[in-house]
C-alpha cells in the first residue's frame, strides 16, 4: 500500500533487490518439467549458470544509466528514454511483415493450427458466450513463443537492434502477446487499468528488460490506444490489485493500487508498424474501444541473457503469483510442480547474441 509520500506520480527510488538464484539452479528444476510438456518446434529455452549483479550491468556512462554505451540511438533519444521511460519509433515494421501475423492470429482462432501451451484470453464481457464465433473471441494470445510464425516476431532485425539498446547484445524474449482489443460491450471491459509489467516477472535487474509493442493498425484514443505516465520508471514496483470497476476486469487485469488519475500522461497514438520501446516499471494501461472493430497489436518483452532470478519476489508480487500459479495449474495439470520462476522460464526463449552456458532443446 503507498502512502501520501509515495504515490505514482513521485518517482522515487528504484526498486530493491531481495535474493536472486542463477540461471543454472533453474534450470535443473525445470529438466523434470520440461519432460512433461510438449516439444517446440524450434525453440530452445535459456538458461544462464551466472549469477550477475545490478551494478556490474550497469552502464559505465553515468548519465545514461536506462540505454547501454555504444548503442545506435541518437543522444536525444537516449536523453528522450532517460527523462520518460519510453520512445517510439515510426513506421518500423511493414505491413507485409504484420500482415503474416495478422494471419497467423486468424488461423489460430479457427483452430487451423494448434501452438504448444499458448494461452488464450477472452474479454470477461463475452467471455461466456457461445455465440461469438472465431476471430472475434478471442481477446488476446500470450505465450506464442512457440510458434515459430509468431516469434518470427521477436527476431525481427529491426526489432532486436533497437532492444539491444536496452538489454545489451544478448537477448532472451521473457514474455509474447497478441492483443486484439475488442469493441467495448458497454461495460468498459476493453479498457486495461494502469500498471507496471515489472509486477508479473521475476527478472531482474529492471533496467535491462524493454518491452516492443508494435501497432498493427491505427491506435488512436477511439480504439484504446496505450497510455503512460512519463518518468514513472524512475520509481519503484507498487502495489496492484483488480480495480472495482462496474462491468467487472479481465483475469490478471492488475492495476496500481490508489493510482492518482491527476498524474500527468500521454496517449501514445500511432500508425500501423510504428513501435513504442518502454521500460517495465514505466506505468501504462489503455482505454475503452469506443469502435466497432477489433484494435490489434503485437508485443515482446525482453532482458538481457544476464540476467537473474528472483528466489524470493517482491512483497508486492504476492497476489499475481498466487494467480498465475493457479492458471498453470489448470492448465499443464495440477500433478506438475512448478514455482512460479520455472513458469517464467519456461515462457522464455532465447533471440541473439551469447546463448547461455547451458540450453534445454524443446
Amino acid at each position: 500500500m503507498t502512502n501520501e509520500s509515495d504515490t505514482v506520480c513521485q518517482h522515487c527510488v528504484s526498486e530493491g533487490i531481495t535474493a536472486r538464484t542463477s540461471w543454472f539452479v533453474m534450470a535443473s528444476r525445470l529438466q523434470s518439467i520440461l519432460s512433461h510438456l510438449q516439444p517446440a518446434e524450434g525453440g530452445k529455452i535459456l538458461a544462464h549458470p551466472n549469477v550477475t549483479s545490478a551494478a556490474s550491468l550497469a552502464s559505465s556512462d553515468t548519465q545514461f544509466r536506462y540505454t547501454v554505451d555504444g548503442c545506435n540511438l541518437s543522444r536525444e533519444q537516449r536523453a528522450f528514454y532517460e527523462k520518460n521511460g519510453f520512445l517510439v519509433i515510426k513506421r518500423l515494421v511493414s505491413p507485409e511483415k504484420l500482415d503474416v501475423y495478422r494471419e497467423r492470429f486468424v488461423q489460430i482462432c479457427k483452430r487451423d493450427v494448434k501452438v504448444p501451451n499458448l494461452t488464450i484470453m477472452r474479454d470477461v464481457a463475452i467471455k461466456d458466450s457461445e455465440f461469438v464465433p472465431g476471430e472475434q473471441a478471442i481477446t488476446k494470445i500470450q505465450e506464442f513463443q512457440r510458434d515459430d510464425v509468431l516469434f518470427g516476431y521477436c527476431c525481427l532485425p529491426e526489432i532486436v537492434d533497437y532492444v539491444e539498446n536496452f538489454t545489451g547484445p544478448d537477448v532472451m524474449a521473457i514474455h509474447t502477446m497478441l492483443i486484439n482489443k475488442p469493441p467495448d460491450a458497454g461495460k468498459m471491459t476493453s479498457r486495461h487499468p494502469m500498471h507496471q509489467d515489472l509486477y508479473y516477472f521475476p527478472f531482474r535487474p529492471a533496467d535491462k528488460i524493454v518491452c516492443s509493442w508494435t501497432a498493427m493498425q491505427t491506435v488512436n484514443r477511439e480504439n484504446g490506444c496505450l497510455v503512460v505516465v512519463p518518468g514513472s520508471h524512475k520509481g519503484k514496483l507498487l502495489t496492484h490489485t483488480y480495480p472495482e470497476w462496474e462491468g467487472g476486469v479481465n483475469k490478471m487485469y492488475h492495476g496500481v493500487q490508489d493510482y492518482d488519475p491527476n498524474c500527468p500522461r500521454v496517449h501514445l497514438e500511432m500508425e500501423e508498424g510504428d513501435t513504442v520501446f518502454f521500460h517495465p516499471l514505466l506505468i501504462h494501461g489503455s482505454g475503452t474501444n469506443r469502435t466497432k472493430g477489433f484494435r490489434k497489436s503485437i508485443s515482446c518483452h525482453y532482458a538481457t541473457a544476464k540476467c537473474y532470478v528472483l528466489e524470493e519476489l517482491d512483497p508486492e508480487q504476492k497476489v499475481i503469483k498466487e494467480e498465475i500459479l493457479s492458471v498453470a495449474k489448470r492448465k499443464y495439470g495440477e500433478d506438475l510442480k512448478f514455482s512460479f520462476q520455472d513458469l517464467w522460464m519456461l515462457k522464455s526463449r532465447h533471440v541473439k547474441g551469447k546463448p547461455s552456458d547451458y540450453d534445454m532443446s524443446m
